[in-house]
């Protein structure tokens, strides 16, 4: 097949999630994939050995949940990828859809846990958040309200205990927990200014008052055991560098361990009472995520960014094969670290055939509290094939390196990551890899701001532009977004708009827009409540009236497609742009 097909091929090829499943009958299973096209909620009973579609969308579905008896799937309604709707519920065996939860409003989701006679439903919305919960069907009752930013972190076993994630201290950013029992409020903690706590689950087994939480006291992802009734904790000292995340074996005795250092991640077991660190068998790459069955059989999903994603059992084989075709393999990256002006900067670097100096790609991940790793990319891939290398650069903001890494854009949002994409570029030009004249610079999201910031503040350094749904006028997308957003930019900027207005000036792409020289490709969602699309056509105007060439593509969807198709025509879009802007030969 030819290079086109190629990369086409990896977007159409069958995905498969790690399926969930429902704690009081685990051959209950749930996943999404696009196998039809579309990503929609799937329902696997591994007894029967039945698959059947439980949504069917134009945009597909992106959020879903089993009940914990396995009677009911609950799924999340919106419109068109615009993120704002409702929980709904649809017998596991299939029947009619019914409203989950009535007499809640619309709202955006804000986390949701569900047991067997008891449902906490989290919401945001212009007011803030809130969260409600409901038991043996009768109305939800409030159980919880703020201005600030708020969500559900866990569900006790026997559903007496609710833990959420707050903010009420103003840092969106570093939650602070409190736990509620029919009484009201019963423990909160809080690890102050710049440290944030994170709700994992309580203990699986039935009376036990432990919450698992993860915390950054010494500047990282950490681990610790709450024990809510006693309020005592126990911190895990695990001697592993980079960052930890887990969830409990269903005994209880133990922790199953996500070990994430450098863009690569491994599996470990820890027990809890002998302080024994057991390293699980998975292949060099990435965990995506990972689960302790009942059983105690651990099933996890893997990729690199060679080989394409699977869901395994360790030990044994593959646990759910996608139905069609595999995806033609792609291509392996290699880490890049640079002297950057705050400290080492990991890239990453996937190469093209033929010999440097190569055409490249900046593909910037959004977030910004994310990172590039090793694992399948179908968009890496089809650059790659279309000719150009690529350039990952997990810059400061992104997670995975610690707490003062990811944390370090404060107050100068933007301009901080942009410092650190600059440095990676002058030492893959000057190592001779990449083709000073042929730098393109692309990103979805956070990564699309970072693209046309970065198009407006070095226009020396870039030959074209490809920036999808991305923060463009940022007091326009303040004023627009969801609340939960707003929050988390008072918590990056210092504030809002009317509090620190020259912050935003200074960090707005709209800001530099008369500065912009290279031909740009912007991509916009009209249903997008994270990047609206209003802050986007001001910037769109002033291109216009500036007289900018520049290209734009909108779709009819949100925050990006769950259609597999408009996928490809996007990125059909991109490599025709930089075909014609950014040769590959």
């Amino acid at each position: 097949m030819d290079y086109s097909e190629r990369w086409q091929a990896r977007f159409r090829a069958a995905r498969v999630s790690l399926p969930d499943w429902a704690d009081d009958a685990p051959q209950r299973c749930l996943y999404v994939s696009n196998a039809s096209g579309v990503f929609e909620v799937y329902a696997w009973d591994r007894e029967s050995h039945t698959h059947r579609q439980v949504t069917d969308r134009p945009n597909g579905t992106r959020h879903a949940v089993l009940d914990r008896t396995g009677e009911w799937v609950w799924w999340f309604a919106d419109t068109d990828g615009d993120e704002w709707g409702v929980w709904m519920r649809q017998p596991y065996a299939g029947g009619p859809d019914e409203p989950a939860v009535p007499g809640l409003d619309p709202s955006y989701p804000s986390g949701l846990a569900v047991g067997q006679r008891t449902a906490v439903v989290g919401r945001s919305t212009d007011d803030g958040a809130s969260i409600h919960v409901g038991r043996d069907k009768a109305a939800p009752h409030l159980l919880y309200a703020s201005e600030h930013d708020a969500h559900v972190g866990a569900l006790s076993r026997e559903e007496a205990l609710v833990a959420i994630g707050h903010a009420e201290h103003g840092d969106s950013r570093h939650m602070a927990l409190r736990v509620y029992a029919d009484k009201g409020a019963i423990a909160d903690k809080w690890d102050g200014a710049g440290r944030g706590l994170e709700a994992v689950a309580f203990s699986p087994v039935d009376g036990d008052s432990r919450l698992l939480v993860e915390h950054e006291r010494r500047g990282r992802s950490e681990l610790l055991i709450w024990d809510v009734a006693t309020d005592s904790e126990t911190e895990l000292h695990i001697d592993l560098p980079g960052e930890l995340a887990a969830d409990w074996f269903g005994d209880g005795r133990a922790l199953l361990v996500n070990h994430d250092h450098e863009a690569r991640s491994e599996l470990y077991r820890y027990d809890l009472t002998s302080g024994e660190l057991t390293r699980l068998d998975t292949p060099p790459g990435v965990v995506g995520s990972a689960t302790a069955r009942p059983d105690g059989q651990v099933e996890f999903t893997w990729s690199s960014s060679a080989e394409p994603p699977v869901v395994r059992a360790v030990g044994g084989g593959t646990v759910l094969r996608p139905p069609g075709a595999a995806p033609p393999a792609a291509y392996p990256v290699e880490d890049v670290w640079v002297d950057g002006p705050a400290g080492r900067i990991h890239a990453l670097f996937c190469r093209p055939a033929g010999a440097p100096p190569y055409p490249a790609v900046f593909a910037i991940h959004g977030g910004p509290e994310a990172a590039d790793d090793d694992s399948f990319r179908a968009r890496r891939a089809a650059f790659v094939d279309a000719g150009y290398a690529v350039v990952h650069v997990n810059y400061r903001g992104s997670s995975g390196y610690g707490s003062v890494w990811r944390d370090a854009l404060e107050g100068r949002p933007g301009l901080t990551e942009l410092e650190d994409i600059a440095a990676v570029r002058a030492a893959v030009v000057d190592g001779g890899l990449v083709d000073p004249a042929r730098c393109a610079l692309e990103g979805g999201s956070w990564g699309g701001y970072l693209t046309l910031l970065g198009l407006g503040t070095q226009p020396e350094l870039w030959s074209a532009g490809l920036a999808a749904v991305p923060v463009a006028d940022y007091v326009a997308a303040y004023e627009d977004e969801m609340e939960g957003l707003r929050a988390f930019d008072r918590a990056i900027f210092g504030g809002s708009p009317t509090d620190v207005p020259e912050v935003y000036e200074r960090c707005s792409p709209i800001t530099y827009v008369d500065q912009v020289q290279a031909p740009l490709l912007v991509l916009a969602g009209a249903n997008d409540p994270r990047c609206p699309i209003r802050q986007i056509d001001n910037y769109l105007a002033e291109l216009v009236r500036l007289g900018t060439p520049h290209e734009v593509y909108r779709f009819d969807a949100g925050h990006g497609s769950l259609v597999v198709e408009e996928q490809i025509r996007q990125m059909a879009v991109e490599i025709d742009f930089l075909h014609r802007h950014v040769p590959a030969s």
